[in-house]
């Protein structure tokens, strides 16, 4: 299982772990969409997902 990436920021971390994401296999279960409305995950954790996402495929 992968980690989380660095440079999420604390905001997102903590918002992504309240909604039970702890890694990067829990994000590829989500819509990005979806967890753009948790408060604290911006467009930039959002990219950040994306490019480790597309990274490890």
């Amino acid at each position: 299982m992968d980690p989380l990436p660095p440079g999420l920021g604390k905001p997102a971390t903590r918002a992504l772990a309240l909604a039970g994401i702890a890694t990067l296999d829990d994000v590829r279960d989500k819509d990005l969409d979806d967890l753009l409305q948790l408060h604290g995950v911006g467009p930039k954790a959002i990219r950040i997902l994306r490019e480790a996402l597309a990274a490890s495929s």
